[in-house]
């Protein structure tokens, strides 16, 4: 066998692209590197998926379940609480789950991964800082891009309603408890 760089080698076909020099030098702009789906945006250790779901919570949807578990606050940001929270770590993860009794195919299986990081990369700056983990549930999903994207979109709705609501309970409950505790010695001086 020829080396590549000896002249009986076969000659190289020119390139229909055109040379890497001749291309624009294209830098990241924040947005691009906010949308990005890197290593810290993705769960990867086992205790790490076990932690979610040991939380037991989760959201079911017509072929998947998202179960989450929110985020405690990290020491990046008790230290800098100025920090912005993509430098602190404080945004959504995300940790896929798709068995092969479920989908047989790799194609298939990859798809799904592919469709779900697509979405989740897309809105990962609108969903609160939670470890997530979504998970395929049914046998034969349907594997229109459209429908998945739908089913996983509507997913991440239902969690932020959810949280938001959950937020918004010890708020109401603490007003509450503050108007009792004001009331509540007015009524017993009347008495004494």
């Amino acid at each position: 066998m020829a080396a590549p760089s000896s002249p009986r080698a076969a000659p190289r076909a020119a390139s229909a692209w055109p040379s890497e020099s001749a291309q624009p030098v294209l830098y990241r702009t924040p947005d691009a590197v906010k949308h990005c789906f890197t290593r810290r945006d993705r769960l990867t250790k086992t205790d790490e998926f076990s932690s979610v779901f040991g939380f037991r919570r989760a959201i079911r949807g017509q072929w998947l379940m998202l179960h989450y578990q929110p985020r405690s606050v990290s020491r990046c940001e008790q230290q800098a609480p100025a920090a912005p929270p993509q430098t602190c770590g404080q945004t959504a993860r995300l940790g896929l789950v798709v068995g092969k009794k479920l989908l047989k195919r790799a194609v298939d299986r990859n798809r799904l991964k592919r469709v779900v990081r697509e979405n989740f990369r897309l809105r990962r700056s609108e969903l609160p800082p939670c470890d997530l983990v979504l998970r395929l549930t049914v046998k034969g999903v349907p594997l229109l891009g459209a429908d998945l994207a739908a089913e996983v979109n509507t997913l991440f709705d239902r969690l932020s309603s959810r949280l938001e609501r959950q937020s918004e309970k010890p708020e109401k409950a603490g007003e509450t408890l503050a108007q009792f505790i004001r009331q509540a010695p007015a009524k017993t001086g009347n008495t004494a």
